[in-house]
């Protein structure tokens, strides 16, 4: 829960994650072909996805497509408007959240966690919050300590957790490795960097995300769900096999995934905010410059965002995200230029699925 879902190595492929190289422009626009890209989403919903939308940027040309149906048994489409949750794509609004508060001179990126929440974490002295935003804190991930397979996950489907719990499921384990050498993508760290904000500001980190992002760029389809279980308006479902029986796992309390991979929101407001945040209008230069800044022991993790370069030489930039029932991605060219945002739901019986590869490479390529 909470997880990077398809983002990047997924939904790319291995092959074309954490190979570094030479940044490459992407190509001029208004060149993406809108019959291979529903080639690709028509093969996505025929190996595994029980639905998916995407919203492409090409150059000043943008476009929706769909494939697949919103619900098991209907031939409904899936809503081209439609809500979904974007488990850890969460983390990359709260990254821009701690990196606005370093800009005001309220945190800085290289001081002990401790400095703002004392006694949280055992090893809060030698923890930085920039260790907590590029997952080298070594933090356990509490997800691991969590039930994974449906009939485990079904008895905490609807329980509503404190992220103080959540970080005890991680702090009653060592650390993976001692702070700053070494990187294990953790979950716990951004459910402390939630903490870090609410702490500082004063106001739960929802509130923090929604005043310093989602009002200024007019997300009004981007939330904080809280502990709610609903999807409000328009969604697709997503569907497990849970003891034989096809399962909704639509709903579920997202309070488990908390600052890692609680939040909804549409494929319009999540391009509008990679756009935004991919040109510098959210953050001092300063701080974008840190954003992006990649450490060798941190491969190709920024801070709450990811580079990956496509097999064809093109470097994009965003992340990822799964919670139950929903995967996504919101990835774009470093000058913003050219995005692809993608939801899939999943299906009852899914397979490995195919064509992700294909819509990147159509995209970006």
């Amino acid at each position: 829960m909470g997880t990077r879902g398809i983002a990047l190595a997924a939904v790319v492929g291995t092959a074309a994650l954490g190979l570094g190289g030479t940044a490459v422009a992407a190509p001029a626009g208004d060149r993406v072909d809108r019959a291979v890209v529903q080639r690709a989403l028509d093969e996505m919903a025929r190996t595994g996805a029980q639905g998916v939308q995407v919203r492409v940027v090409d150059g000043r040309r943008e476009f929706t497509a769909r494939a697949g149906t919103a619900e098991v048994g209907s031939p409904r489409p899936v809503p081209l408007d439609g809500r979904f949750r974007v488990g850890s794509i969460t983390k990359t609004f709260v990254s821009t959240v701690v990196l606005q508060l370093v800009g005001e001179g309220s945190v800085g990126l290289d001081e002990p966690v401790s400095r703002h929440l004392p006694g949280l974490l055992p090893d809060g002295d030698r923890i930085t919050v920039r260790n907590l935003l590029q997952h080298t804190s070594g933090l356990y991930d509490y997800t691991d300590a969590l039930p994974s397979d449906p009939e485990g996950y079904e008895a905490i489907r609807y329980r509503t957790w404190a992220p103080a719990e959540l970080v005890a499921l991680s702090t009653a384990r060592p650390l993976d490795f001692r702070p700053g050498t070494g990187w294990n993508y953790s979950n716990t760290n951004y459910v402390v960097a939630g903490l870090l904000v609410e702490k500082v500001t004063g106001r739960p980190y929802g509130e923090a995300v929604a005043r310093r992002v989602l009002r200024p760029l007019g997300l009004r389809h981007t939330h904080v769900p809280g502990a709610a279980v609903a999807i409000p308006g328009p969604h697709a479902h997503g569907y497990q096999r849970l003891r034989g029986e096809v399962d909704d796992i639509t709903r579920i309390n997202p309070s488990v995934a908390h600052a890692a991979g609680g939040m909804i929101s549409t494929t319009a407001d999540l391009d509008r905010f990679a756009e935004a945040l991919l040109e510098g209008r959210l953050l001092r230069p300063a701080q974008q410059a840190e954003l992006t800044k990649l450490i060798p022991v941190a491969g190709e993790y920024g801070l709450g965002v990811e580079r990956s370069t496509l097999p064809c030489g093109v470097e994009v930039w965003g992340h990822g995200g799964g919670i139950p029932g929903y995967s996504s991605l919101v990835v774009g060219t470093a000058d913003a230029r050219t995005r692809l945002t993608v939801s899939l739901t999943s299906a009852p019986d899914p397979g490995p699925i195919t064509g992700a590869e294909e819509l990147l490479a159509e995209v970006f390529c």
